[in-house]
């Protein structure tokens, strides 16, 4: 049995959101978890402090006008 890897429940009942961390050129991917719905998730990430030190950045061509 496959169980949220925040709250524990049986995910046979959910469609579960698949974290990935990391995708392998050969065609495989390292998982971070499976989770029951998107409010597990985001308690997680909360929880385990995963945003401190991430940033993302998009270079926007500026209008010249």
């Amino acid at each position: 049995m496959a169980t949220c890897t925040y709250c524990g429940s049986d995910l046979a009942d959910y469609d579960p959101v698949v974290a990935v961390t990391e995708a392998h050129a050969d065609g495989t991917a390292s998982e971070t978890g499976r989770f029951c719905n998107y409010a597990c998730l985001v308690a997680h990430v909360e929880e385990a402090d995963l945003t401190t030190g991430a940033c993302c950045q998009l270079d926007i061509a500026q209008d010249p006008s």
